[in-house]
């Protein structure tokens, strides 16, 4: 850390930050110092120190309240990110007070919770039931870049064309897409069909950054014909549903169609096109600088598990 921002760092303090936050939340240092128990005088001067360790004004002040400065609106967005991550660490170390010996942070995309992870954890949790999972589903794109940001220990997706960057993969599982049709569509009496003849007709899909949209979205443009995609939804049931009633065709991967196939009168067949086999893999910054908690986890989730298994186990 340079010496200009260790200095930074030393004029905030967390309590005129936390004044700060509500001050904004609530348009008025008067009913904010009544929320926080302390004298308007002293969270106006908390304030006044607040921007002069900034150098610059964080408030516009009238007789009505308070508003926000350009600066201001930065510096409220940042506070909430310190205030927020302060009480995840609260919680965390509280957890280890009763008994936790680990947390591990991890992000995955919707087709690996719906597919895989349920008994996966389920059955790494029975193992160590002092080791905390914190798990978020997120986009592909999105579970990439919390890997990268530091956000994420783990990540769990499908990569798209653009891979992962130089972030490290490690195989988790497979799976293929299947184009789900109602049991009445013309498709249903197909074994297996490609992806171009999907196109002649409406498709319900999943939200534009996820990694059946984007491969939908390339295949299309590679078989120079439009996608009439009509529909997005956030989720695989949602998906079903719409197409159950006769809203549209769609992609979903087989074993997420296996565990769901009881609500609806649906058929999947099988979809010819290479990119329908699809890797799913973990990723991490770098593997072996995981702290040993993640890196037992890695060893379960990995295909075939190894020595190293055997020995975070021991210790």
């Amino acid at each position: 850390m340079k010496n200009s921002e260790r200095s930074f760092a030393r004029r905030i303090d967390l309590t005129s930050l936390q004044l700060f936050v509500a001050v904004c939340e609530l348009g008025s240092i008067g009913r904010a110092a009544e929320r926080e128990f302390i004298a308007a005088s002293a969270v106006s001067k908390r304030l006044s120190d607040l921007e002069a360790a900034v150098d610059t004004a964080l408030l516009y002040r009238h007789s009505r309240g308070v508003t926000l400065t350009p600066a201001g609106e930065s510096l409220l967005h940042h506070a909430r990110t310190v205030l927020f991550g302060l009480e995840r660490m609260q919680g965390e170390l509280s957890e280890y007070a009763e008994g936790v010996r680990g947390h591990v942070r991890m992000h995955a995309n919707m087709s690996a919770i719906l597919q895989f992870l349920p008994e996966d954890l389920g059955a790494f949790a029975r193992t160590h039931s002092q080791i905390k999972i914190d798990l978020q589903e997120r986009l592909s794109p999105e579970v990439l870049h919390a890997v990268q940001e530091g956000t994420a220990d783990i990540g769990i997706c499908t990569l798209g064309t653009a891979g992962a960057g130089d972030l490290q993969t490690r195989p988790y599982r497979s799976d293929r897409l299947m184009v789900v049709v109602p049991e009445t569509h013309p498709l249903a009496a197909y074994p297996s069909v490609a992806f171009a003849q999907v196109l002649d007709w409406d498709i319900v899909g999943l939200q534009g950054g996820s990694s059946i949209s984007l491969a939908m979205r390339a295949a299309a443009a590679l078989a120079g014909q439009p996608l009439r995609q009509r529909i997005q939804v956030t989720s695989l049931d949602a998906m079903c549903r719409m197409i159950d009633n006769g809203l549209g065709l769609g992609l979903l991967p087989d074993r997420a169609f296996a565990l769901m196939h009881g609500g609806g009168r649906l058929r999947a067949v099988r979809l010819t096109d290479a990119w329908a086999a699809r890797e799913v893999q973990l990723v991490a910054r770098d593997f072996d600088a995981l702290p040993v908690t993640s890196r037992l986890l890695v060893e379960h989730l990995s295909p075939a598990p190894t020595a190293l298994a055997e020995r975070l186990a021991a210790a």
